[in-house]
């Protein structure tokens, strides 16, 4: 057997005998220079690592289920930082879909029209970081987060072209479902058990260098006497009613359509357990995303959910466990509540700051002034931080010519039930993403690699799912 390597030939079994032998170098120094369990670990990361590069699924597989369920866990290695297990799985997916180019496994690139913008948008944020260096010191973290926010954005060409089969973009959206409604029972758990217990369980995660002791917890305001927030093992509340209007917004559709990819019983459970727990949570701006997010399912397919939406409020505004709950939300609205008064002396900030520099920003490092700084609870405005009006207008551009792409396709889609439900769920999730960014910065962020992880994905699929609605299913 013969591989095609950058144009060459070379022989299969060399490259066989080769691995193997590398494989046991690197296995015998583990042993000599480790612990039995440190050399235990390695040899998982190993196998890990070979299953990923053997299979499409499981390399994306690991991505979801770390991005959903120990987002913020660090490999205990230190190697100048320590690489967390998200740095892995974005690596072994990118990996595999560079290995295919140059083994020439990908007979064909699969481009779509956002592939340019995209690029752009990648070249623009660089652009950004190096002007800020001006100004501000490289540091070995910033530096590094940068990347692995590169590294997200370049999930998009890595899902366009790896998910590109029914079968596996089936499996992929089976894959967040299922992953988004164990992080969700995970956090109404803990939610609901002794403090001190939750407690406990959340520090066991500090080997993989998670916060541990009574901080882990959340209370609105960061007031133990006000109502805990539910945080599951996402450490911030906000980040992870992020998760959960994504995957509920995914979901939603899986309940009305005929062709559903589980079965619709478990479909419903896994729902109800997401929209629990994002209540939850106390995170308002993905409470009004998901709204969107309904509002979008239901004015194009399904009015039924129309419906679920007015139960759902009425619930909320009538039953007495509730009504703190409601409270918080119209405090908010009023702006009464500390969190919103931080969050519009945010704003007026991050306008002073756009306003002196207003076509680049002033990078992903330092503000350039004592009496500036970088941070805002809006996405757009925190774009506009970084990468200046120029990098938010190229990242709208992206956003129109994303759902200018989509949205035919999903009108196209009607008589392909299955692929119409799951691109109607990605696109309600990309819609309640982006209005939920009004309140909130996580998916662009560099503290928050999983979250701008998780929105490329999303991306990826929905136009892989475009795609295949102009292909004749399968009976």
């Amino acid at each position: 057997m013969s591989v095609t390597i950058l144009g060459r030939t070379v022989n299969g079994n060399l490259i066989f005998w080769g691995s193997l032998a590398l494989v046991g170098i690197i296995l015998g120094l583990a042993l000599a220079l480790l612990t039995p369990l440190w050399a235990g670990a390695v040899l998982a990361a190993i196998f890990l690592g070979l299953a990923v590069l053997r299979s499409i699924q499981v390399g994306f597989f690991s991505l979801i289920a770390i991005a959903a369920l120990l987002p913020f866990a660090a490999i205990p290695i230190y190697i100048g930082f320590y690489p967390t297990f998200l740095d892995a799985a974005l690596l072994g997916v990118l990996g595999v879909f560079l290995a295919r180019i140059l083994t020439r496994r990908q007979e064909q690139m699969i481009t779509s029209p956002l592939d340019g913008p995209v690029i752009i948008f990648m070249l623009l944020a660089t652009a950004s970081f190096i002007a800020g260096l001006s100004h501000a010191l490289l540091t070995r973290d910033a530096l590094r987060h940068f990347v692995e926010v590169l590294l997200a954005i370049s999930l998009f060409f890595a899902t366009l072209n790896l998910v590109s089969e029914r079968n596996i973009v089936r499996r992929i959206v089976q894959a967040l479902i299922v992953a988004g409604s164990v992080e969700a029972s995970i956090g109404i758990v803990l939610y609901f058990l002794p403090q001190d217990l939750t407690v406990r369980l959340l520090s066991l995660l500090r080997v993989f260098h998670y916060p541990s002791g009574f901080g882990v917890l959340r209370f609105i305001e960061d007031d133990p006497l006000l109502p805990m927030r539910a945080i599951a093992t996402s450490i911030d509340p906000n980040v992870l009613g992020g998760l959960l209007l994504l995957i509920s917004a995914l979901t939603a559709p899986q309940l009305f359509t005929s062709r559903p990819v589980l079965p619709r019983v478990l479909t419903f459970g896994f729902l109800g357990v997401l929209l629990v727990c994002l209540l939850l949570t106390f995170s308002r701006g993905s409470l009004v995303g998901l709204a969107a997010s309904f509002l979008f399912i239901s004015l194009v397919r399904h009015r039924r959910l129309l419906v679920l939406m007015l139960l759902l409020g009425l619930a909320l505004l009538i039953l007495p466990a509730t009504q703190g709950y409601v409270e918080h939300f119209l405090r908010g609205l009023r702006g009464e509540d500390l969190a919103t008064q931080m969050r519009f002396g945010e704003y007026k900030d991050a306008i002073e700051l756009v306003s002196r520099y207003p076509w680049f920003g002033v990078g992903f490092g330092e503000a350039p002034s004592i009496d500036l700084y970088i941070g805002v609870s809006n996405v757009y405005l925190l774009m506009a931080e970084n990468m200046g009006l120029i990098g938010v207008f190229a990242f709208f551009l992206i956003i129109l010519i994303f759902f200018s792409y989509t949205w035919p396709r999903l009108r196209a889609a009607s008589s392909d039930p299955e692929i119409e439900a799951i691109l109607l769920g990605l696109m309600a999730s990309i819609i309640g993403l982006l209005v939920a960014g009004i309140f909130d910065h996580y998916f662009f962020n560099l503290d928050f690699p999983h979250s701008v992880s998780l929105f490329w994905l999303f991306m990826g699929l929905a136009v892989s799912a475009a795609r295949l609605s102009e292909a004749r299913p399968r009976e």
